[in-house]
């Protein structure tokens, strides 16, 4: 691990319920839709030095309702969409393995969150500062995934995400 002071801190978002309204297994770009303040949270966060990743669960892959491909438009679209808006996110890490279909993508399961798999490819890549970073997530399992990669983690229940992130004591 590196302990460069001069590296930057990273934020880590959940997708589905924290940057876009959640509606259940979103992967077509005609049902996304931003999440109140996100894109403005997305911009502050980068304004202020952090990397922005996206770490979410897509079992949806593993279902069959979708393929990752369809998950990577998704994105692609995401970064447009914010790039419209003079920010972007710096990358997306996914995880396509649910363990009701342990024979699909089995080889991925520590990527799936509560596991830290997705923020440890983030931390290799890009090399960021774990002191001062953190993750929000809609569930218990995205807190539980900052606390074993040794960040803070916090639950966003809705509302405007911009007013969430001014909260966050990190920034402060």
């Amino acid at each position: 691990m590196n302990q460069n002071n001069n590296l930057r801190p990273a934020c880590f978002f959940d997708r589905d319920g924290v940057l876009n309204v959640e509606k259940g297994y979103i992967y077509r770009i005609k049902d996304f839709q931003w999440i109140e303040g996100a894109i403005a949270a997305i911009k502050f966060l980068k304004d202020n030095g952090y990397y922005v990743f996206v770490t979410t669960n897509q079992s949806g892959i593993a279902r069959g309702y979708y393929t990752e491909k369809d998950v990577i438009t998704l994105h692609d679209l995401m970064n447009s969409q914010l790039m419209m808006n003079d920010t972007k996110i710096d990358d997306f890490f996914y995880s396509p393995y649910h363990p009701d279909f342990k024979n699909k993508f089995k080889n991925l399961s520590h990527l799936r969150k509560p596991e830290t798999g997705m923020l440890d490819m983030a931390f290799k890549k890009w090399n960021f500062k774990k002191k001062g970073s953190f993750m929000i997530g809609d569930q218990i399992t995205d807190v539980k995934c900052a606390q074993k990669f040794g960040i803070n983690g916090y639950l966003f229940k809705g509302g405007s995400l911009f007013k969430f992130i001014e909260s966050i004591n990190e920034l402060k």
